[in-house]
């Protein structure tokens, strides 16, 4: 059952980021590791209400948030988004929370945070004041050269993408969205409604051209984040939609390629959302990678 809109709103909190409100929600539950859930684009924190029950009995406090530009957090016309700056509202997050360790499960747009995650963890010296547990990697542009970019993120990047997301409508945004996700597992109308709904709060159908921007991040930080998966001591895990169109199979296959000791959990038949596609597989291939982790951590 999808949760309704209000009620992920009522279970959410705020804090500010270079001056802008920031939604975001954080469950504590009691004793366990924490965990951080990072959502991609264009959507929010949201994504994730489907298997939140599944995987929240695992852990002590889950922690999710509308990066600036998304949901319902702040959306200003002048920003200048970009995925540094979106690791670095995460990292404030965690400071004022007091969190200092904690998992990663991420997302589409949210893989690229975690990567400047990593990549900040190995170059600071420890005692660091975010140590990173573990990254759970759903689909996402690991790579900018597998990252095949749908024709309406093409025509955002370029000179005319002021005009073309003016232009984008509910429908348009739907046809869009539902063709990532896996032949059997198509986007549903619940799910469609909410995450236009919450693309629209505060004006953000009027800055896809701003938040697409991200796709030059990519490139202009490959080498560095590529390094941080390469060399990184964190555990790192893939669980991946292999007929997603835009970072399906052929980004797992790369990611074999270049990162050491790969491991890969593949979800056959499923596309570019897992966790909403099919968030018990999901919870299926995340949960006995943490509990390994915290075996091992209790043993040492």
């Amino acid at each position: 059952m999808v949760m309704e809109l209000e009620q992920w709103r009522r279970r959410g909190q705020w804090f500010e980021h270079r001056g802008h409100p920031i939604f975001y929600v954080d469950e504590q539950r009691g004793s366990g590791p924490t965990l951080l859930l990072v959502h991609g684009f264009p959507t929010s924190s949201w994504d994730w209400t489907d298997i939140w029950p599944l995987i929240a009995p695992r852990f002590g406090r889950l922690i999710a948030v509308d990066m600036i530009g998304f949901g319902f957090s702040a959306k200003p016309a002048d920003y200048d988004y970009d995925l540094v700056d979106q690791a670095t509202l995460h990292e404030s997050l965690l400071a004022q929370l007091g969190v200092g360790r904690t998992h990663l499960l991420v997302h589409d747009y949210g893989v690229s945070v975690a990567q400047e995650l990593l990549a900040r963890h190995l170059e600071r010296p420890e005692p660091r004041s975010l140590e990173l547990q573990s990254v759970t990697l759903l689909n996402g542009g690991l790579f900018p050269e597998t990252h095949r970019a749908r024709l309406v993120q093409k025509l955002l990047l370029g000179p005319i993408g002021p005009l073309i997301a003016k232009l984008i409508n509910e429908q348009r945004f739907t046809r869009s969205l539902g063709a990532v996700f896996g032949p059997q597992t198509p986007l549903s109308p619940e799910h469609a409604s909410g995450f236009w709904r919450l693309t629209v709060e505060n004006g953000g159908h009027l800055i896809p051209h701003r938040l697409i921007r991200y796709i030059l991040d990519r490139r202009r930080h490959r080498d560095r984040w590529v390094t941080a998966l390469q060399q990184t001591r964190v555990p790192l895990r893939v669980i991946n939609g292999p007929e997603d169109p835009v970072s399906g199979a052929h980004m797992v296959e790369r990611y074999r390629q270049l990162v050491p000791r790969p491991d890969i959990v593949s979800l056959p038949g499923i596309g570019h959302y897992p966790q909403v596609e099919a968030p018990r597989a999901v919870a299926d291939a995340f949960l006995p990678f943490i509990d390994g982790l915290e075996r091992v951590n209790s043993a040492a």
